[in-house]
């Protein structure tokens, strides 16, 4: 499995690959930038992210926003829907507008408030049918 992880809080992004590094490659990013052009890039190598934990806010480009665009660069490719990158978001807010926006405008498989419980994680990634 190729995961992105996609948060600007070192010990979060830090604390994620700990637990996935076991199951998965993972590539980290710092921002919702970053986190578009990894995915752009891993799906025109032919090698693209299975699963994507996504924190919602950050600075210069936010989770959000970078889901929509991810969706997008999908769409523009012809993923299949059953192919499209699984898409944890991963959040400090345990804001009910945030998490309707996240799925149902952005497109994301499932959330996860912080601080990450590593069972909780592997459980969800299990559920996703990605170990």
């Amino acid at each position: 499995m190729k995961a992105l992880i996609v948060d600007d809080d070192f010990y979060s992004r830090n604390m994620i690959h700990e637990i996935l590094r076991s199951v998965a490659h993972c590539d980290i990013a710092v921002n919702g930038e970053e986190a578009i052009e990894a995915f752009r890039r891993a799906l025109m190598q032919g090698e693209p992210y299975h699963l994507i934990c996504l924190d919602l806010l950050m600075p210069e480009l936010d989770g959000q926003q970078a889901l929509r665009e991810i969706r997008a660069i999908e769409k523009e490719c012809d993923v299949p829907m059953q192919s499209e990158v699984k898409v944890v978001v991963t959040t400090m807010l345990d804001d009910e507008q945030e998490t309707h926006d996240a799925f149902f405008l952005g497109g994301a498989t499932s959330y996860l408030v912080k601080p990450i419980d590593e069972d909780k994680l592997l459980g969800e990634v299990k559920s996703l049918g990605l170990i």
